[in-house]
C-alpha cells in the first residue's frame, strides 16, 4: 500500500476548500475557493447546491495536482462542513428543488414561535439538547415543503432526499448511491434523538416530515461510503464526517471530558467535551453530539458568541480605522489598555449564554482623551470577554454535574493568530489558552476521522501524541483583577441591553 496521506473536504459559509495531510497531521497543500451568498430577502441567506457541489470538487482536484499526488497516495477522504444548511434533492435525477437555505437564515422563525407557543421546548431540548431556533435545520426543511410547489407531495412518494452539506457531498460523491450523515451533523437538525443515535418519530410528527426524506446516521469515523472512480482518476473510501464545530475539537485532540476549545472566526464557537453522559446546560447553552468514533453517543456542550472577528471587520468597513484586518493588532497594542472604553458588538443581539435577540451594539466609557486606537482595542477585548462568559458558564454547568472547571483552553481559527487577543484571553480565564502548530482543526479533525476508520492511526491516543502546541498564552492578572474586569463587561451588557 503506497497511500500515506488524507484528503480533507472542507465545506464552509463563505468558501469550499480542500486540504491534503501527512500522516503527521502537517499541512501538506490547501486549494480554496469562494461560494457566492444570495440574499434574496431581509433575513433569507442562500446558497446554490451545485456551486457547492462544483467548488468542491475542483477544490480536491486542484490540491491533488498541487500536492503532485495521485488517488494511490490517498488513503482516504474525510469530509466537515457548515452545520445546519439544509438542502433538499430528487433522488432519481440528483437535482436540488431549491437553493441551500443557510444556517444563518432566520425565516422560519414564525414556526419556531408557533412550536413554542405549542409548549414543545421541554421535548425538543430533553431530545435533542437544543432550543427552539430558526438556525437548526428542521424548520427550514418544513418551510421547503410548505412553500415549494409540489415538494410536499414528491416528499410523501419518497422521491425526495434531504441532508445537511455533508450528505448533499457524499451523495454528489458516490454518483447518487448514497444517502447518510453522521451523528454531530444529524444532532443539528432538531429532528434527532441524542440519546438513542436515530431519528425522533415523534419530532418527526410533529414538524410533519416524512421519515422517507431522512439519511442513515453513521458514526463520524466510520466507512461512509466510496467515491465514483470517475471524480478524482480512481475510488477513494469517505471515511469520516463531522460538522465543523464537532470536527474542529477532535481536531484539537479534545477526546476527554472537561476539555474545551474556542474557533475564533467571523462568530466564536465554543465546545466542552462532556463524555458520554448527556449533561443539560442550566447555564443558557446547547448540548450536542460529539464526534463520534464507536457506537456510544458522546456528547459536547457548545455556546456560540453571534460577533467575534466580524468586529474586526466592522473597525475596517464601518469606521473605516484600519486599512485591513491585519493592521488591528499594531493599532490596539499602540496604547496600553482600553482607557476605560467597552465595547459590546451586540450588532444582530447576543448569543449564548445570554440570549437576547434585541440587544444592541455599545460602546461606553468614552472621554475626551479617547482615541481610535483605544476603540480598536476595546473592540479586540470584546471577543475575549464574550468567550470568557462563554467558559465561565460552562466551568458552572461541569461543577454542578459533579466536574472540574476548565484547565486550559485550545483555540483556532484565524483571529487566534493575534497575540495580543490570546494573552487578554488567558488573563481574563486564569488558565492556560494554547494555540496548536496547525490551526486548520476543522479539517484536520475530519483528517484524523478519516484516519482512524481506514488503520491510519491506531486510535485517539495516537492522534492526542502528535497535536502539538505552537505557542501557550499564561495568565498574568490576579484573579481580583479579572473579576473586577469581567464585572464592568457585565455592567456593559446590561446597558447594551436596555433598548
Amino acid at each position: 500500500m503506497t497511500a500515506s496521506y488524507l484528503l480533507a473536504l472542507d465545506q464552509g459559509t463563505s468558501s469550499s476548500r480542500s486540504i491534503v495531510f501527512d500522516r503527521a497531521g502537517r499541512i501538506v497543500a490547501m486549494a480554496q475557493r469562494e461560494l457566492t451568498q444570495h440574499y434574496p430577502q431581509p433575513g433569507w441567506v442562500e446558497h446554490d447546491p451545485m456551486e457547492i457541489w462544483q467548488g468542491q470538487l475542483a477544490t480536491a482536484r486542484e490540491v491533488l495536482a498541487q500536492a503532485k499526488l495521485g488517488v494511490a497516495d490517498i488513503h482516504a477522504i474525510g469530509i466537515t462542513n457548515q452545520r445546519e444548511t439544509t438542502l433538499v434533492w430528487n433522488r432519481r435525477t440528483g437535482r436540488p428543488i431549491h437553493h441551500a437555505i443557510v444556517w444563518q437564515d432566520r425565516r422560519a422563525e414564525p414556526l419556531c414561535a408557533r412550536l413554542r407557543d405549542e409548549g414543545m421546548a421541554d421535548t425538543i431540548r430533553d431530545t435533542t439538547g437544543l432550543v427552539i431556533d430558526a438556525y437548526f435545520s428542521a424548520t427550514k426543511l418544513r418551510w421547503l415543503l410548505d412553500n415549494v410547489p409540489d415538494a410536499r407531495a414528491q416528499a410523501e412518494r419518497g422521491e425526495l432526499a434531504f441532508g445537511t452539506v455533508d450528505s448533499w457531498l457524499i451523495w454528489q460523491l458516490t454518483g447518487g448511491k448514497v444517502h447518510v450523515t453522521d451523528v454531530s451533523n444529524a444532532s443539528r437538525t432538531m429532528l434527532f434523538d441524542i440519546h438513542r443515535n436515530r431519528w425522533d418519530e415523534a419530532l418527526l410528527e410533529a414538524l410533519d416530515v416524512p421519515a422517507s426524506l431522512m439519511p442513515e446516521v453513521k458514526p463520524s469515523s466510520a466507512h461512509f461510503a466510496d467515491t465514483d472512480a470517475n471524480l478524482l482518476g480512481g475510488s477513494l473510501p469517505i471515511g469520516g464526517v463531522a460538522g465543523d464545530q464537532q470536527s474542529a475539537l477532535f481536531g484539537q485532540a479534545c477526546f476527554e471530558a472537561g476539555m474545551a476549545k474556542n474557533t475564533y472566526g467571523t462568530g466564536c464557537f465554543l465546545l466542552m467535551h462532556t463524555g458520554g453522559d448527556f449533561r443539560p446546560s442550566h447555564n443558557g447553552l446547547l448540548v450536542t453530539s460529539a464526534a463520534q468514533t464507536g457506537d456510544r453517543a458522546q456528547f459536547a456542550m457548545e455556546g456560540s458568541v453571534f460577533v467575534g472577528g466580524a468586529v474586526v471587520q466592522w473597525l475596517r468597513d464601518g469606521l473605516k480605522a484600519i486599512p485591513g484586518s491585519a493592521h488591528v493588532q499594531a493599532l490596539a497594542e499602540s496604547v496600553p489598555d482600553a482607557g476605560g472604553v467597552m465595547m459590546v458588538p451586540a450588532f444582530t443581539g447576543l448569543g449564548a449564554p445570554y440570549w437576547n435577540a434585541e440587544a444592541r451594539g455599545n460602546i461606553s466609557g468614552l472621554t475626551r482623551g479617547t482615541t481610535v486606537a483605544h476603540i480598536a482595542r476595546a473592540a479586540l477585548e470584546s471577543i475575549a470577554y464574550q468567550s470568557a462568559a462563554l467558559l465561565q458558564a460552562m466551568s458552572r454547568d461541569a461543577v454542578a454535574a459533579g466536574g472540574a472547571p476548565v484547565a486550559e483552553l485550545r483555540v483556532d481559527g484565524g483571529a487566534s493568530v493575534n497575540d495580543l487577543l490570546m494573552q487578554f484571553q488567558a488573563d481574563l480565564l486564569g488558565i492556560p489558552v494554547v494555540r496548536p502548530e496547525v490551526i486548520e482543526t476543522t479539517a484536520l479533525g475530519a483528517a484524523y476521522l478519516a484516519g482512524l476508520s481506514c488503520g491510519v492511526y491506531g486510535g485517539v491516543a495516537e492522534l492526542s501524541q502528535q497535536w502539538r502546541v505552537e505557542r501557550r498564552f499564561l495568565p498574568t492578572w490576579s484573579r481580583e483583577k479579572a473579576d473586577e474586569a469581567m464585572g464592568r463587561w457585565e455592567l456593559a451588557v446590561r446597558r447594551a441591553t436596555l433598548a
